[in-house]
């Protein structure tokens, strides 16, 4: 499930099987160089088609949250404080597990201070997003997340 109005009007009436939230952790900055912009744009659309394809693998148990971006530049320490607030805000609904999905490895430092657990998947930083070889990379890391996401729901 999305958000999206259809989407939370199907979650009202069955919010007691849907017990997953995902929210991907997103980069941006416009005062990089060209290379970056590009490479942080690629990113987010990876990231979309990433969790887009987790959520489908699950419809009906993950419930994807919208991106949460914040500047490539920020204090992580300062994000992982408003990203707690959002997860205090999460919480009243009846989700079990939280999950944040990014490409950023500067998270990892952070992962202890989450409320809710952190899934760090390396990217690529350049691509073409139709190619096989990045479709498949894609599917290859999408389940592994999943398998992880699996270990977690056994617990």
């Amino acid at each position: 499930m999305k958000w999206k109005k259809q989407d939370i009007e199907q979650y009202v009436k069955a919010k007691e099987y849907i017990d997953t939230a995902i929210i991907p952790l997103v980069p941006f900055s416009m005062g990089s160089t060209d290379d970056e912009l590009t490479s942080l744009t690629y990113q987010n659309e990876v990231m979309d088609l990433f969790v887009d394809r987790v959520e489908r693998e699950y419809k009906g148990r993950i419930f994807r949250l919208p991106s949460y971006t914040y500047t490539k530049s920020s204090n992580l320490e300062n994000e992982m404080e408003r990203l707690n607030s959002f997860y205090e805000e999460i919480c009243k609904q009846p989700f079990k597990y939280v999950f944040y999905l990014t490409f950023d490895s500067k998270w990892k430092k952070f992962e202890k201070g989450l409320g809710g657990h952190l899934l760090w998947v390396p990217v690529m930083k350049d691509g073409d997003l139709n190619s096989e070889e990045t479709q498949k990379l894609l599917v290859d890391q999408m389940e592994q997340v999943t398998d992880l996401i699996q270990t977690y729901w056994v617990e």
